[in-house]
């Protein structure tokens, strides 16, 4: 037991430095199987943020496959998706990936001596070019089927996406007529073809604008000819109200889907009359807000057995039994799982990770019950006495209604504060706004925390997790429940005595950026917030400004432009730099399309235009698009607001470099 020493919240030293928090930055994702073995991708923060594909061989061994520069990521839709596919050929592992660099597809043999990825998809010349997702390889055709996202103009929305299918000899890396589509355009999104085993079917979702794949997508099946064409396309579930989030084939031929038509995503069984009837109905998720194009909830096993991740307001890894409807979790340490899920036999290949242990990737066998971790597996880089403590909360907001948070109390093992001292706390606002805070070992978390700074996330209404119903909150009300919700979690900290009233402070990134923006431009709640690739101006990024994904996103969120307007107007922060008289500091990638930095210079340029005087910081970082990923910017970003707080809210850290505030 070593003894504590008493200093004020905030001064408290911690070996939780900001290079250790960027460093552990990223999460292992896109599980599969080539062969036996295990692959996925993973984070490389000192190497440009680069992610790299990694393989675990037969005696345990991890291997990185692809050096650097090689960067196994995809831009479709801006969020990316599953950006690779393999199997085992008669010279070893066949991959095939997109590099991030110029978003083509490539082909690599790894065991093959002096092999190199050879390119497969061609470079267009025209807008963003031509760019691929979610590639699954077709046994016996040498094809690789995925889904093509083709700019036709320079404009963000000048582009079409469909099914194809890229030949693996090459002949298209400098031919685009030797892609085959498989689909046409009549709808906006697409995700990659699941092919039945006898490959005989092939299914797919399909959304168009205005919806989000949260309100509304279908589930398209049509008929596989011989010679690799589609015909009989038909809609077997979903529409504008009912968000099918993933579809794949079981064993046996059926199609296997996760809805959300009774308000919750459960899995459900196409009958040969062409109903879907459940398998297992719970109030809690068997799906999730489809931000990737590739996510995966479930995955078929042999036998009738299903692998799940599926929770309430937490996720688990699971074995469903459709039969009985049991299903058994998987034993261990882990709170949350991403939507990342891979069979091959009896063995189940997810990611998973605790409030004491980072994203690490977990095998489950279905045969034996038996959970391990097999790769990028967690290593404590200080001592977990350092760790911050979670607690699950619910408060009770405007009207009643619950808001689910996770409040983290400063806590570190060597300190402790002067008995009449309350704590400083930041409200984080997650992005999306359609997602959720997991619960989670975050070291940018513990670097607070562990210096005498309280963190509270809150599932404002709005996130995922809770239902459809607590999901649409949300609807035409963002910017009013997001912000009234993060308010009543903080006011209810300080009205319990857990945090001083005042030195609270906001903070979020993209979604969760408007959020604080919004909540220093109509709330007196905050000392000061953290901006971080926000939106910021609704009519211009409603209008054009943002990628064609959500360009019509705000039309759910606050209400089509042509009819609300002054809706537009009167929540925009930009159009309000006037109500802001609380410290910020807005940080900001230089190429970010998704949140350009547009947005933010045109909120500074009404701040200055009013005279308010207000103590501000403005960093853009070239190279950093929407979500920072090197990991030198994430230490600038780490160290300005830290000492942000460290200015206004009179804390004393004895490690932060000063971050200039201008007025």
């Amino acid at each position: 037991m070593r003894p504590l020493q008493t200093s004020a919240y905030g001064a408290w030293p911690s070996p939780i430095d900001a290079a250790l928090a960027a460093a552990h930055d990223g999460t292992p994702e896109y599980v599969g199987f080539v062969g036996d073995e295990p692959w996925w991708t993973e984070p490389r923060p000192g190497e440009g943020g680069r992610r790299t594909l990694v393989r675990r061989r037969a005696d345990g061994t991890e291997e990185s496959v692809l050096p650097a520069p090689w960067n196994v990521r995809s831009r479709v839709i801006e969020y990316g998706g599953q950006p690779w596919t393999g199997q085992q050929g008669p010279k070893g592992p066949l991959v095939v990936f997109v590099n991030y660099a110029d978003q083509r597809l490539y082909g690599y043999e790894p065991d093959v001596p002096g092999a190199e990825p050879r390119p497969l998809t061609p470079v267009s010349p025209v807008g963003g070019g031509l760019r691929w997702v979610d590639p699954q390889l077709r046994p016996g055709r040498g094809e690789v089927w995925c889904v093509l996202e083709e700019f036709t103009g320079d404009g963000p929305s000048d582009l079409r996406r469909v099914a194809a299918a890229v030949p693996l000899d090459g002949s298209a890396a400098g031919d685009r007529d030797a892609v085959r589509e498989l689909t046409d355009d009549s709808r906006r999104f697409v995700t990659g073809p699941r092919l039945s085993p006898d490959g005989r079917r092939a299914a797919w979702l399909a959304w168009d604008h205005p919806r989000m794949p949260w309100d509304g997508t279908e589930l398209i099946v049509a008929d596989v000819a011989a010679d690799g064409t589609l015909s009989g396309t038909r809609t077997v579930a979903g529409g504008p109200e009912e968000s099918v989030a993933q579809a794949d084939w079981a064993d046996d031929g059926t199609l296997l889907y996760s809805s959300d038509r009774t308000g919750w995503w459960n899995l459900y069984r196409l009958g040969h009359d062409g109903t879907g009837t459940p398998l297992c109905a719970r109030d809690e998720e068997f799906g999730g807000p489809l931000w990737k194009i590739g996510q995966r909830w479930f995955a078929p096993l042999d036998g009738g057995l299903i692998a799940v991740v599926h929770g309430r307001g937490a996720t688990a890894l699971g074995i469903l039994d459709p039969e009985t409807c049991e299903v058994v979790d998987a034993a261990g340490p882990w709170t949350e799982f991403t939507a990342t899920l891979a069979v091959h036999g009896t063995r189940a290949v997810a990611v998973g990770a605790s409030p004491r242990s980072a994203h690490e990737v977990v095998e489950l066998d279905a045969r034996t019950g038996r959970a391990r971790v097999i790769g990028a597996a967690h290593t404590d880089p200080v001592d977990p006495a350092f760790y911050p403590e979670p607690q699950i909360r619910t408060f009770t907001g405007p009207g009643g209604r619950e808001i689910h948070a996770h409040v983290y109390p400063p806590h570190n093992p060597g300190h402790a504060a002067p008995g009449d001292e309350l704590p400083p706390y930041v409200v984080w606002a997650h992005g999306g706004p359609t997602g959720r805070a997991p619960l989670v070992l975050d070291l940018e978390i513990a670097y607070f925390t562990s210096r005498g700074i309280g963190i509270a996330e809150v599932n404002y209404g709005g996130s995922t997790g809770y239902g459809r119903e607590y999901r649409n909150r949300l609807r035409e009300q963002w910017g009013v429940v997001d912000v009234e919700d993060c308010a009543a979690v903080a006011q209810a900290l300080a009205d319990e005595g857990t945090a001083d009233r005042a030195r609270l402070a906001v903070r979020g990134g993209s979604a969760g950026g408007w959020t604080t923006a919004a909540s220093l431009t109509t709330t007196d709640v905050y000392a000061c917030g953290t901006i971080l690739y926000p939106i910021l101006d609704l009519a211009e990024w409603g209008s054009g400004e943002t990628h064609d994904f959500e360009s019509r996103y705000l039309e759910s969120l606050i209400g089509p432009l042509a009819e609300v307007p002054g809706r537009y107007a009167e929540r925009s922060p930009a159009g309000h730099a006037d109500r802001v008289s609380a410290p910020f500091l807005l940080l900001q990638g230089l190429d970010d399309p998704i949140c350009p930095p547009a947005q933010c210079e045109r909120f500074l340029t009404e701040l200055a235009r009013t005279g308010q005087g207000v103590p501000h910081a403005y960093l853009t970082f070239a190279g950093e698009g929407h979500g920072f990923r090197r990991a030198d910017t994430m230490i600038r970003a780490l160290e300005s607001e830290l000492s942000l707080y460290a200015q206004v809210l009179g804390l004393r850290p004895p490690d932060v470099p000063r971050l200039e505030l201008r007025k």
